[in-house]
């Protein structure tokens, strides 16, 4: 059971991110309701460095914030499908995706809408529901 709820959890994470990704570079969906906004954050620059804009800081914020996403999935379907062992074995395998999904929890309450809140809710429950198998 406990495997297939880390597997269920990672699945959704990959999901979300891939879904992000694709949002990122092939839609306008990132883009706000203002034209005049998205324009100006194409215009400014922060004030760490002038080499990029606000605007490609925020294409890459939002695309590397889908690799880690992604980087979940890929690292724990193919670890839970393969070698299930590693993660039943120690305490930091079991308790990372409880760790990186509260992380992301946090993150989606505050700052993010229903739809990521409630998918990373989900796979949450899930990585919780498995290291309390794995870990009693």
């Amino acid at each position: 059971m406990a495997q297939a709820l880390i597997i269920i959890g990672a699945s959704i994470f990959g999901i979300l991110g891939a879904t992000h990704l694709l949002y990122t570079f092939f839609t306008d969906k990132f883009n706000a309701y203002d034209s005049s906004v998205t324009e100006a954050m194409k215009g400014a620059s922060p004030i760490l460095t002038k080499e990029t804009s606000i605007w490609n800081a925020w294409v890459g914020f939002n695309a590397s914030h889908s690799f880690g996403a992604i980087l979940v999935a890929c690292f724990y379907i193919p670890l839970s499908v393969s070698d299930f062992n590693v993660i039943q074995q120690s305490v930091w395998f079991s308790y990372l995706p409880v760790i990186i999904g509260l992380s992301y929890l946090i993150l989606a309450k505050r700052y993010w809408f229903k739809i990521p809140l409630i998918g990373v809710s989900i796979s949450t429950v899930c990585f919780v529901l498995a290291a309390a198998l794995i870990n009693t």
